[in-house]
């Protein structure tokens, strides 16, 4: 599988901006059910996982 651009995705930054905004709404949408998602959230150190899921109401992975 290629590299995780996760933490440099454009739709995630349009989430930071705004997000109420379509393509804000769309990432938050995909992130539940997106493989590159969940191989890149659990790859980050526990405090990291928990503080990215924390940042985007996550629940799924908080107590990772």
């Amino acid at each position: 599988m290629a590299e995780q651009n996760c933490a440099n995705c454009g739709l995630r930054a349009k989430y930071d901006h705004n997000p109420k905004s379509l393509l804000g709404r769309f990432w938050r949408w995909h992130i539940n059910w997106c493989p590159s998602w969940k191989g890149y959230i659990t790859s980050l150190p526990p405090e990291e996982r928990a503080r990215v899921a924390e940042k985007y109401n996550f629940t799924k992975y908080q107590n990772l």
